[in-house]
């Protein structure tokens, strides 16, 4: 189980990382194993909430970069509190595509309409 990583400047500015939060609970409801460290933010972009779905898509180019081992054929679930557009998830997906990830699922608290 990998949540969604925030940029560690916004993890100081909030105090914490809700969807780790959230992946926390499920993951030991559920006693399955989470990694906090291997998915993580390269860079801080801007608040995705007022972008159009492009501008959302093009805001993440390169915002995140994968720093374990290979994820060869294993079923990833991805956790993030609120999902718009799908784009946070839609960039997440790809890169674990290429670090070997064989299935990815999706859980979010939350689901909004695009701007």
């Amino acid at each position: 189980m990998l949540p969604v990583p925030v940029h560690p400047r916004r993890l100081r500015r909030r105090g914490c990382n809700q969807a780790a939060l959230l992946a926390r609970v499920v993951a030991r409801g559920q006693r399955c194993d989470i990694d906090v460290s291997s998915l993580r933010r390269r860079r801080d972009t801007a608040m995705q909430k007022s972008l159009d779905p492009q501008a959302r898509r093009d805001n993440l180019a390169n915002a995140f970069a994968w720093c374990g081992p290979s994820l060869a054929g294993r079923h990833v679930l991805l956790v993030d509190d609120v999902m718009t557009t799908g784009a946070t998830l839609a960039c997440l997906s790809l890169l674990l595509r290429t670090a070997g990830a064989g299935e990815i699922s999706v859980l979010a608290v939350a689901r909004t309409l695009p701007p």
